[in-house]
């Protein structure tokens, strides 16, 4: 995939078509995910079932490799969980054929061991992808996504909300 063998780069999935990162402008999380990216009652038992779950949607978003995505996530894993506490966890990775940073979440129907720094179970995954090449704007967007999943009063929200359009307004302000 992507220009490496002469075929176009991947289009961007439903949701992701304005780019991140381009000049200064201030970053959205409406810029990374769309409403075929929220997923409201995803079934998982296990961080891994989890992220295997997630690397295959995300597969279908991006037109990437469902194995290499999972396994750039269970790379990033053996680093230091990435559930950051209060029941979120924010998954994440570069991979080098995609081409824009994408966004994925889910609401975890049964909140699931994550080793998460509070050792809380987890129940609301944000899934962040991003190119090899991003640099800085990896690191603000998670930073972004780290911002608005620690408002405790939105989290709650997002345990409360039903279906992906009412958990996509309120990830994105909307």
């Amino acid at each position: 995939m992507g220009m490496a063998n002469g075929e176009p780069a991947s289009p961007a999935p439903a949701g992701a078509d304005k780019p991140i990162g381009q000049g200064s402008r201030t970053m959205s999380l409406s810029d990374l995910i769309g409403s075929k990216a929220v997923f409201p009652a995803l079934k998982a038992s296990s961080k891994k079932q989890a992220l295997q779950i997630l690397s295959e949607k995300a597969a279908e978003l991006t037109k990437l490799d469902e194995r290499e995505i999972f396994d750039t996530l269970v790379e990033r894993e053996k680093l230091g969980s990435t559930g950051v506490g209060g029941g979120v966890a924010i998954p994440h990775g570069k991979l080098s054929e995609l081409d824009h940073i994408v966004g994925l979440f889910a609401r975890l129907s049964t909140p699931i061991d994550f080793e998460a720094m509070d050792d809380e179970p987890v129940d609301l995954i944000f899934l962040l992808l991003a190119p090899e090449h991003a640099g800085a704007d990896h690191l603000k967007t998670l930073a972004r996504v780290a911002r608005v999943l620690r408002e405790p009063e939105k989290v709650e929200k997002l345990r409360r909300t039903g279906g992906a359009s009412g958990l996509l307004d309120l990830l994105t302000g909307a």
